[in-house]
């Protein structure tokens, strides 16, 4: 079981890696407004805030990854817990598509976590 989870902790992991490609690098690009849903004038009004979130992204991302490497369940553990919550919040207050990209995977990863144990 441990292989599962640590293959969907990577996949979670690889998940906010492409978001803070999408966040800090193809802000404005058509790519990351569609995936977004928003329009050129708004992604160029607030690229500097979309880098912010897409490193924030990209800490979630690490804590998954240095938990895989270091094969620590703790750190898994958190990263998985801080990407459910988070994924929660944004489908709260941004849209509800979060909970498909973000909020399964990282409880499906939990859940395997937790069973591997």
């Amino acid at each position: 079981m441990n292989i599962v989870a640590d293959v969907l902790i990577g996949i979670v992991a690889l998940i906010h890696l492409y978001i803070v490609v999408l966040e800090m690098v193809l802000w404005t690009t058509p790519r990351a407004r569609a995936a977004f849903g928003t329009t050129k004038e708004f992604a160029e009004q607030s690229k500097t805030l979309a880098a912010n979130q897409g490193l924030y992204n990209g800490f979630l991302a690490l804590a998954l990854v240095w938990g895989l490497i270091a094969g620590e369940f703790q750190l898994q553990l958190y990263g998985l817990v801080c990407v459910i919550v988070a994924g929660l919040y944004g489908a709260a207050t941004a849209s509800k598509r979060i909970l498909l990209v973000q909020v399964v995977p990282g409880a499906l990863a939990l859940i395997a976590l937790l069973l591997a144990r």
